[in-house]
C-alpha cells in the first residue's frame, strides 16, 4: 500500500472514544478564591469523539506561573514555563542560529504537506473524529476497543467514579512504562496470539499485567494500582510480565522498574492527592473537592490543578541525576546552551515535562468521558518533545545535524555497540538524553509543532470547512504518526529515528 493509499477510514473511528450511554461504554457519564490569575480560553472538546464539537466554558481564572526571579524552581515546573523558555529556542531556530543544527525552512512546506496528506488518508473531512493525543488510542491498536471490553466485564455495581478511578491507574502506569522500548523488543498478547512493539506493544503488555493484578496490593480489587502492589514489585517480575527475555531485551527494564518502586513510594507519601490507599485514582476525588473546581452546570475543573498533582505528586519518582535548583527536582529541565546566560542558573534551563504532559494528555480522556469533567486552560499543553515529533523534522530536512556534533553521535554510537553487543545495521548518531544536542532539539521542535499546527490549519483550511485543528488533535493524527512513518521509510530495517537517544527508561 502506497504512504497516501487510502484506508478504511471507518475503522479509525473505533479508536475514537466512544459516546454510548451504556454502563459498559468509556464514555459513559453520571449526572476559595487564588490570587495572581489569568483567563482560561473558553472552548473545551465536547467528547474525545468529537473533538473540534466545542463546549463553550465560562470563564476561568488560572494562577500564573511563580515568578522565576522569587521562585525559579517553581516557574520551571510550571506548565507555562515549557512553552515561553522554548520560544527562545524557537525564535533561534527560525533565525538559522541553533548551536548544533542547520535549519532550512525552505524545508518546512514538506513537511506540512507530509502531515497533510496522512491525516487526509487516514480521516475524512472536516476530520472531528480525530481524538485528542492520548494513551487510550494505543489500547485500540488493530481496531479492537479493548478499554470498552475492560470496562464491560465490571458489573453495573461499580460506577462511574470508581471506573474512571481504575482507568487513571491503568493509565498512570502504562504511560510510566512507554518509554523507547528498542529494536529487539516485542510483546505476543496472551489474549490473542498476536504479537505487538513499540508503544502500542507497551500498552498492551502493560493492560494485561493490570488485569492479571500485578500492580494490586488489595485482594478484593485487582483491578487498581497501589503503592502495596507496586512495593512488592521486582524486576523479574516486570521481565515476565513485559516479556523481557534474551533475545527480545526491552529497553530500560531497571529504570522502568525502579520507576515504578518510586511511583509507589509517590503513593504512599502524598496522601493529599492520592488518598490513605495510595491509587493514582484517587486525584479524582483530589479534583472534585478542589476549591477552584466549578461544578455548577457544568463540571470545570483548571488544567493547573491537574498539573499540580502530576508535578508535586510524582515529583520522587525522578532520578536524582536530574537538574534541580536549591535542592528542588525539576524533573525533565536540562540546562542549554542555546538558552541565554543570565544572572540567575536558572535562565539557561528549558523545561520539557514531556511524560508529565503525555500523562495530562491521557488522564483528562476518562475523567472527561466518564465522569464528564472539562479542563480549562488546555490550550497551554505543548507539542511532546520526542523522537518521533523530532525526528519528522530531521528526516525531512528542516533540522540537519551538523557535522562535528554528527561525527561525534556517531562515535558515540559505535561505543553503544561494542558497550551492548548491538550490530549497527541501520547508523545513527547516538547521544544521553542530558546531551545538548538533544536539549536543543526537543527544545526548537515544541516550538516547530506550534509552527506546523498552525501551517496545517492552513493548508486544509478548505477541507476543515471553517473549523480548526487543535494541537493535541495534529499530535495524534499528524506528526508523531509522520515521524514514525518516515522512520520506516528511511531506516525499513529498525524504523528509529534520524537520531538515537540511549534511554534509561525514564525519559522517552
Amino acid at each position: 500500500m502506497g504512504l497516501f493509499s487510502r484506508k478504511d477510514k471507518s475503522r479509525r473511528g473505533d479508536a475514537s472514544l466512544p459516546t454510548s450511554q451504556s454502563t459498559n461504554s468509556f464514555a459513559s457519564s453520571t449526572s476559595r478564591s487564588v490570587v495572581n490569575r489569568v483567563s482560561a480560553g473558553s472552548i473545551t472538546p465536547g467528547s474525545p469523539l468529537s473533538p473540534m464539537s466545542p463546549t463553550k466554558l465560562p470563564k476561568t481564572d488560572l494562577p500564573r506561573p511563580p515568578d522565576p526571579q522569587l521562585d525559579p524552581a517553581g516557574y520551571l515546573r510550571s506548565l507555562g514555563a515549557v512553552r515561553e523558555r522554548t520560544k527562545i529556542v524557537f525564535d533561534k531556530t527560525m533565525a538559522n542560529k541553533l548551536h548544533h543544527f542547520d535549519v532550512d525552512m525552505s524545508k518546512f512546506p514538506d513537511v506540512v504537506a507530509f502531515v497533510s496528506g496522512l491525516i487526509k488518508r487516514d480521516y475524512d473531512a472536516p476530520f472531528n473524529m480525530i481524538p485528542g493525543h492520548g494513551r487510550y488510542q494505543h489500547f485500540c491498536v488493530g481496531g479492537r476497543d479493548r478499554i470498552a471490553d475492560l470496562l464491560s466485564t465490571w458489573p453495573s455495581t461499580v460506577d462511574n467514579t470508581e471506573r474512571c478511578r481504575r482507568l487513571i491507574d491503568l493509565f498512570l502506569v502504562s504511560v510510566l512504562l512507554d518509554a523507547g522500548a528498542g529494536t529487539k523488543w516485542s510483546f505476543k498478547s496472551n489474549e490473542n496470539g498476536k504479537v505487538y512493539r513499540r508503544s502500542e506493544g507497551l500498552a498492551i503488555a502493560s493492560l494485561e499485567m493490570f488485569k492479571s493484578g500485578l500492580f494490586s496490593g488489595n485482594p478484593e480489587n485487582k483491578y487498581q494500582v497501589d503503592f502495596q502492589g507496586l512495593a512488592k514489585l521486582k524486576v523479574d517480575q516486570l521481565a515476565a510480565g513485559l516479556q523481557s527475555k534474551p533475545g527480545n531485551e526491552l529497553a530500560g527494564l531497571d529504570g522502568r522498574t525502579d520507576l515504578l518502586l518510586k511511583l509507589s513510594d509517590a503513593l504512599k507519601g502524598k496522601t493529599e492527592f492520592f488518598g490513605e490507599t495510595g491509587r493514582p485514582g484517587n486525584m479524582i476525588d483530589h479534583l472534585l473537592s478542589h476549591p477552584s473546581t466549578q461544578a455548577s452546570s457544568i463540571l470545570i475543573v483548571p488544567l493547573p490543578v491537574l498539573w499540580n498533582v502530576l508535578m508535586s505528586g510524582l515529583a520522587p519518582i525522578w532520578p536524582q541525576s536530574r537538574t534541580s535548583i536549591d535542592g528542588v527536582s525539576l524533573g525533565d529541565a536540562w540546562p542549554c546552551s542555546t538558552m541565554p546566560k543570565g544572572a540567575g542558573a536558572w535562565e539557561s534551563i528549558v523545561p520539557f515535562h514531556k511524560l508529565t504532559q503525555w500523562l495530562t494528555y491521557s488522564l483528562m480522556q476518562p475523567m472527561q468521558s466518564l465522569l464528564n469533567m472539562h479542563f480549562a486552560g488546555t490550550e497551554l499543553l505543548t507539542g511532546l518533545p520526542e523522537y518521533r515529533n523530532g525526528g519528522l523534522f530531521v528526516d525531512i530536512g528542516v533540522l540537519t545535524l551538523k557535522k562535528d556534533d554528527s561525527e561525534r553521535g556517531l562515535e558515540n554510537y559505535s561505543d553503544y555497540c561494542r558497550r551492548t553487543g548491538v550490530k549497527g545495521v541501520e547508523v545513527a548518531p547516538m547521544f544521553e538524553p542530558s546531551d545538548d544536542v538533544i536539549v536543543e532539539w526537543r527544545a526548537a521542535t515544541v516550538g516547530l509543532l506550534d509552527h506546523l499546527c498552525l501551517e496545517v490549519n492552513k493548508y486544509l483550511k478548505k477541507e476543515l470547512g471553517g473549523n480548526e485543528m487543535t494541537l493535541a488533535q495534529l499530535l495524534e493524527a499528524g506528526s508523531w504518526k509522520g515521524g514514525r512513518e518516515i522512520a520506516e521509510i528511511n531506516r525499513p530495517n529498525t524504523k528509529e529515528p534520524p537520531i538515537l537517544i540511549d534511554s534509561d527508561g525514564t525519559v522517552f
